[in-house]
């Protein structure tokens, strides 16, 4: 198979969908690799990287998509990708589609199979492509929260971990997911008083055990959040449901229940967000204030840190990208089950419930498609 790697094209994404010991494994096999040029630069590998690993530089992103069987990105395609998108082509990336009416009707008219990262889901429900850069949003999302609450930037002007004498930030999460696991880590490890919330008491009782004592838990619902928010100082959105838009949990009226130069980073901004005045932000121009409260919604969190992200997001997907490579999408994914839960849109039809719902778009069995 040809693999196609172009440059990320979106506002200061520094990431590349495959590493040059990814590319490695793709030759070892038989397989071409195409990289179109500087797309490494961004998260330290050059050209001649991939070149010892056996993969071939081209000059242009036409030159790559043109000539591609499977295209492997970070970020879903923008506009000005659409049109390079061609049918029975398969990209496999990050799509949020739930997110994106445009996206999702663009990658329909393409006639393209859009396997989303995002959505290939283990037997035990986890999501093995979204862990890792869930797990960089997550310890992102304090640091960046911790810069914003600094008074230059319209922040409430409290250190995290404070100091003897002067008590600690405090810092809420909701959801106790890989994201909120995380960010909780890392709150707690710069000495904050943190706040997990949660609507599974199994997920509650496990973090409750392994969580240091300045980390306490508690259940997730519109009154604990109306009274948390009241005396926090850094709030994470840190909720998911997967391949489906986040639902609201922080409404607009809330805001003012918050204390002026409160931040809030929502890092399920990606999908739609769960707070309502959420927008996506860009790492050019990352906030913005409603209500005295700052906002940080950056849609593509771990491309501030290129190199840490690359590198473990090839370590998740190569497995399945080889797979995709050795045997076609559709062998693949009839042989195993996780990559086919990652068909969003195939040849035009919307294969996955929570895309369709989305939207309101008919939902087609993937069954029939892959026959």
């Amino acid at each position: 198979m040809i693999i196609g790697v172009p440059k990320e094209i979106k506002s200061n994404e520094n990431r590349v969908a495959l590493t040059p010991a990814g590319a490695m494994e793709f030759t070892r096999r038989g397989h071409s690799v195409l990289v179109q040029s500087t797309a490494g630069e961004g998260s330290g590998f050059d050209d001649k990287d991939y070149i010892d690993a056996g993969a071939k530089i081209l000059a242009t992103a036409d030159e790559v998509w043109a000539k591609a069987e499977m295209i492997m990105k970070v970020k879903e395609p923008i506009a000005e990708e659409y049109g390079r998108c061609r049918a029975n082509q398969l990209i496999f990336t990050y799509f949020h589609f739930a997110s994106s009416e445009p996206l999702t009707r663009a990658m329909i008219a393409s006639k393209a199979i859009c396997l989303a990262y995002e959505t290939v889901e283990t037997k035990d429900r986890q999501l093995p492509l979204l862990i890792p850069m869930s797990e960089v949003a997550g310890r992102m999302a304090i640091q960046e929260g911790a810069k914003y609450l600094e008074k230059p930037v319209k922040g409430r002007g409290v250190l995290l971990g404070g100091v003897p004498g002067v008590p600690p930030g405090k810092v809420l999460v909701i959801g106790g997911g890989i994201v909120g696991t995380q960010a909780a880590k890392m709150a707690a490890g710069l000495g904050a008083l943190v706040t997990i919330l949660d609507v599974n008491l199994t997920r509650l009782r496990y973090l409750s055990d392994v969580m240091p004592a300045n980390v306490v838990t508690e259940y997730s619902n519109e009154y604990n959040i109306r009274r948390l928010i009241q005396n926090h100082d850094l709030i994470i959105g840190a909720v998911l449901l997967p391949g489906a838009k986040a639902p609201n949990l922080i409404t607009r009226d809330m805001l003012k229940l918050m204390r002026p130069g409160t931040v809030v980073v929502d890092v399920a901004v990606d999908q739609g967000g769960c707070i309502e005045t959420t927008r996506p932000t860009t790492h050019a121009d990352p906030i913005y204030i409603i209500d005295d409260v700052v906002h940080y919604c950056v849609a593509n969190m771990p491309g501030a840190v290129p190199f840490t992200s690359t590198v473990a997001l090839t370590n998740a997907t190569l497995p399945y990208a080889l797979q995709l490579a050795d045997k076609g999408w559709k062998k693949a994914c009839a042989e195993n089950g996780e990559l086919k839960l990652g068909l969003n849109v195939v040849a035009g039809q919307v294969v996955y419930k929570g895309v369709a719902d989305a939207f309101g778009l008919p939902l087609v069995p993937v069954e029939t498609i892959m026959k």
